[in-house]
């Protein structure tokens, strides 16, 4: 089995971390079969999706746009070593960007490396403080670990991020947080905003 290494190594550190990284517009035909990618991944057929990157040219194939539906192809097929891979990408190519992070974590916890899928997204937590999606994801690891206490005080900080509101009442159904239902199912029923 041929396993995919990391897309991404750059030798020299000062490099990297002086020199923003600035991306061409992806250009015709490339931006076609992304949207066709796109809208297979909207229909959820994964094989013709994969066949639309697969004719992305090889100059494009590293884009970030490109980068995140391919990330999405291979999670949705449960590719997870492929798609730890390109999340790597997306953090050495966007580092601002917080969706590289989250993805990496899910690989690793789909990969059953939960600890590592913890350590991880606790430095994006710091770099992202205003994202209730990498709180949510602290607090399911947190639970998944055994550490309750940091569980809750993810969640809280999560619920407290959460724009639209909904977040207590979706969490409440996540097998993931079940070890919390029953401090915040007396949470959400005495406030009321489940």
């Amino acid at each position: 089995m041929y396993v995919l290494r990391p897309i991404v190594t750059f030798p020299f550190r000062a490099y990297t971390n002086s020199m923003p990284r600035q991306f061409v517009p992806l250009q015709p035909p490339d931006t076609h079969h992304l949207n066709a990618a796109e809208g297979w991944l909207g229909l959820d057929n994964v094989a013709e999706a994969y066949e639309e990157l697969k004719a992305i040219s090889l100059e494009a194939r590293f884009h970030p746009d490109v980068l995140r539906v391919r990330w999405e192809a291979y999670a949705r097929n449960g590719n997870w070593e492929y798609a730890h891979t390109i999340a790597q990408g997306l953090i050495a190519f966007v580092p601002d960007d917080p969706l590289g992070w989250i993805n990496r974590s899910i690989a690793l916890h789909e990969l059953k490396r939960t600890p590592e899928a913890w350590n991880n997204l606790l430095p994006a937590a710091l770099k992202f403080p205003t994202n209730w999606i990498i709180a949510l994801h602290l607090a399911r690891y947190a639970c998944q670990l055994g550490r309750l206490d940091e569980a809750k005080n993810w969640m809280k900080k999560a619920v407290r991020l959460d724009d639209a509101g909904n977040l207590m009442s979706r969490a409440l159904r996540d097998p993931e947080l079940a070890p919390l239902w029953p401090y915040y199912d007396k949470l959400a029923t005495s406030s009321k905003y489940a």
